[in-house]
């Protein structure tokens, strides 16, 4: 990782808490902040196409009458949500709402979530589709140059100490107690974080595109090893919400960390790319 400080360039090579540091180059934060658009608008647009059948199933193709492992409904005055045997009572966000006129909207998920707002299959495939695209060629790009420049093995891929499980279970529990790395060690991902970050990149972002291939006929008939990868398209378009919702877990861990950790010196490193070392603990702050 580069790493350069402002003003104090003569400790460039040793940075120290309160040293300015270059942290992001800018084609992480232009992947990121496009990432993060693209995210939120390919959620919001599949959960308007999830409305449209709010029940996901395991098997080859998946109907009305067969048997559904979840569903999202109600009987026009209690929404409630059903995981196999268990019913869950949902009214007023899951199931039924208030829609934008102020009347009970009958629908999976309600319009704040949704897009667009107001129930519209056919914008929300279209959104979603263009989306799919804006999300699937920046990754493959960024993955191939992550590769060659060495980004995921030098940053990200866990060392055999870090993969110990006394490692991990102190990780756990400095995030905890809210002690997180100060000086130098600020700069470099801890494993959880390298975890995530892993699963994220190389796990749940290739599994979204190809269960959402699956879900395209098109190319089924050109690629029909998809069907049996995924054991046919209802058990691809679970996979593709449960990996949906993964991703949305996520999101809202990141959010928390990142308040959590400072949300200026966070969010102004993934802007400008610079970063504030947290000084270190004990050391008088000014």
């Amino acid at each position: 990782m580069n790493v350069s400080t402002e003003p104090n360039a003569e400790r460039s090579a040793n940075p120290m808490g309160g040293d300015l540091v270059k942290r992001h180059r800018l084609s992480t934060r232009l992947w990121h902040w496009l990432n993060a658009f693209t995210i939120f608008t390919m959620i919001g647009s599949g959960l308007m196409i999830f409305n449209a059948h709010p029940h996901l199933y395991w098997g080859q193709y998946g109907a009305n009458y067969d048997g559904s492992w979840l569903d999202i409904g109600s009987d026009g005055t209690h929404g409630w949500v059903r995981i196999g045997p268990l019913t869950i009572p949902t009214t007023g966000v899951f199931g039924i709402s208030t829609g934008t006129d102020g009347m009970p909207d009958a629908h999976a998920f309600p319009h704040w979530i949704t897009l667009p707002g107001d129930y519209d299959l056919a914008k929300a495939r279209r959104w979603h589709l263009f989306f799919a695209w804006v999300l699937m060629v920046p990754w493959l790009l960024y993955f191939i140059w992550s590769l060659l420049n060495r980004h995921l093995s030098r940053d990200l891929a866990p060392t055999r100490a870090e993969l110990a499980p006394k490692h991990i279970l102190q990780d756990i529990a400095d995030h905890a107690r809210l002690r997180f790395p100060t000086g130098a060690a600020a700069l470099h991902h801890n494993i959880l974080q390298k975890i995530s970050y892993l699963g994220v990149i190389c796990g749940l972002i290739p599994l979204m595109i190809l269960s959402g291939l699956t879900l395209s006929p098109g190319w089924v008939a050109a690629w029909p090893w998809l069907y049996t990868l995924f054991g046919g398209r209802a058990s691809a378009r679970s996979i593709h919400f449960i990996g949906m919702s993964l991703i949305v877990a996520f999101i809202l861990i990141h959010l928390i960390m990142v308040v959590l950790a400072g949300p200026f010196n966070e969010i102004r490193s993934m802007i400008t790319g610079k970063f504030r070392l947290p000084k270190e603990r004990g050391e008088q702050q000014t």
